[in-house]
């Protein structure tokens, strides 16, 4: 909540995770682990595979990381559970906004302008630094998003 806002990630602290190894799609839901009452490291498991656009240049891993913190904290997980599902949904729908807001493409060969999946392309993205440079600031502007909707 608003208390857990003053503990957010910088773009330093997140380049270092990159040079770490921990993938944006973990840093953003690394970073809700106290507001989740959730262990960082189990969370960073969960979402390890979603880094680099799910390892293939889709979907960008700050955004799915990102969905993944909204269904921890207001997911449904009850048959019939209209209402919490209805409120999922919403919140979802408001990141999904709001990032587009910010970021014309939530797939990440559209937002780095190269399919990482390829490796001519991932060796351009790694040669024009766009790894340290631009993917900490969609992971600090996602993480920014989150922390207005939870």
């Amino acid at each position: 909540m608003g208390d857990c806002q003053g503990q957010r990630s910088g773009l330093a602290e997140i380049r270092e995770l990159f040079l770490q190894g921990i993938d944006c799609s973990q840093v953003v839901a690394g970073e809700f682990a106290k507001e989740l009452e959730m262990d960082k490291e189990l969370l960073w498991k969960v979402s390890s595979c979603f880094g680099g656009g799910m390892q293939c240049a889709e979907t960008c891993g700050a955004v799915t990381g990102a969905l993944m913190v909204l269904g921890m904290k207001y997911g449904h997980s009850k048959e019939g559970d209209v209402l919490q599902k209805e409120m999922m949904k919403q919140k979802t729908a408001k990141f999904k906004r709001m990032f587009a807001e910010k970021y014309p493409s939530c797939i990440c060969r559209d937002l780095l302008g190269h399919d990482i999946s390829r490796r001519e392309e991932l060796e351009k993205v790694m040669e024009k630094g766009l790894f340290l440079q631009f993917c900490p600031k969609v992971v600090e502007d996602t993480i920014e998003i989150l922390w207005k909707i939870v």
